[in-house]
Order: structure tokens, then sequence, then C-alpha cells
């Protein structure tokens, strides 16, 4: 079962003769990303970037695991702010977040909006064919379509929407919270 997306997107007034600025959420240090579309790894591992998502990305990128099986894309400004909170955490903190290093790439556009995709990215997320690319805030994910497909309907509840909206926790955490 697929959801349709019905995003709607921010619209911001841009002067022709200027360069585009990026919107930023001085809270959360990033770009707000929204959306969810659907497309292809090529067989060399290429994966088109939507042009919204572009904008906010930049040319230059990181895509690195999450602690979910997708991959995160971070523009270079939030990439920097990801590395900043990292250096100033204990050496034992900084050990747990290693993985996020060491599995990050740093992605070009091509001139078609592409970029390459590592195989060990790839692997990581179970990504070969179909990818459901998301908006999430200051982050893209990069989802097997099929994965997404089956845990989408189940954040999209309208119980865990409200839940999140209250107090930030979906509701199926919030009961297993009260169990112990």
């Amino acid at each position: 079962m697929r959801i349709p997306c019905g995003a709607k997107w921010f619209k911001r007034a841009q002067n022709p003769t200027q360069e585009v600025r990026r919107c930023t959420i001085p809270e959360k240090g990033g770009c707000s990303m929204t959306g969810i579309y659907q497309h292809t790894l090529d067989a060399k591992g290429r994966l088109f970037i939507p042009a919204k998502l572009r904008e906010e990305l930049g040319e230059t990128f990181y895509v690195t695991i999450s602690p979910e099986k997708c991959l995160s894309a971070y523009s270079q400004e939030n990439w920097d702010d990801v590395a900043r909170r990292v250096a100033a955490m204990t050496n034992v903190q900084q050990r747990k977040m290693r993985p996020l290093f060491a599995y990050a790439a740093r992605c070009e556009l091509d001139g078609q909006g592409r970029i390459l995709l590592p195989q060990h990215l790839r692997e990581f997320a179970g990504l070969t064919k179909s990818v459901t690319v998301v908006g999430s805030n200051n982050h893209a994910e990069f989802w097997d379509s099929a994965r997404w497909d089956e845990i989408c309907p189940l954040e999209a509840l309208p119980e865990n929407i409200a839940a999140v909206i209250s107090d930030g926790r979906p509701a199926c955490l919030r009961a297993a919270a009260r169990v112990y």
C-alpha cells in the first residue's frame, strides 16, 4: 500500500540576479527538506536526486549510514554541524560515532543531477533498484522502496503523528515506556 504524498513546498522569492540562498532553521542548524520521491538506481549505482532536494543539499554533500536501514544525506553545512557536535563529545562517545564517519561518502552531482552511491552504502541500506528518496527536515533519506512501503504506513498512523506532535515520541514508544 502506498500512501500518496501531498507535500506542499515552501516557496521563496528569488531575485534572478542574486545567488540562490539556502533556507536555514537556526534552532536545527539546517535546511528543511520535504517530500517523497521514487527513483531507480542505474547499473552503475547512480541515483537521481530530486531538484527540490538538490537546492537544499548543494552540489556536494555527504551520504552516510543511518540508525535505520537507510542512508542519510547531509548538506555541507549540516555535515559540518554534525562533525562539530561529535568533536565536542568525550572520546568514548566519539568512538560510538565512528561508523557514521567511516561509512560516509562525499558525493558530487553529475550533469544530470545524479550521485554515485558507493557499493558499501548500497549494501548497508539494501538498495538494489527502486529507491524512495525522503525529505526529513535537515537531511534526506534513501530507502529501498519495498522497505519504505512497509514502514511508511505505520509511521503515518494518526495516533503516531499526534503523539510526535504532542511529546516528540511515536505512540508505540510511549506505550513501551509505560511497560518498563
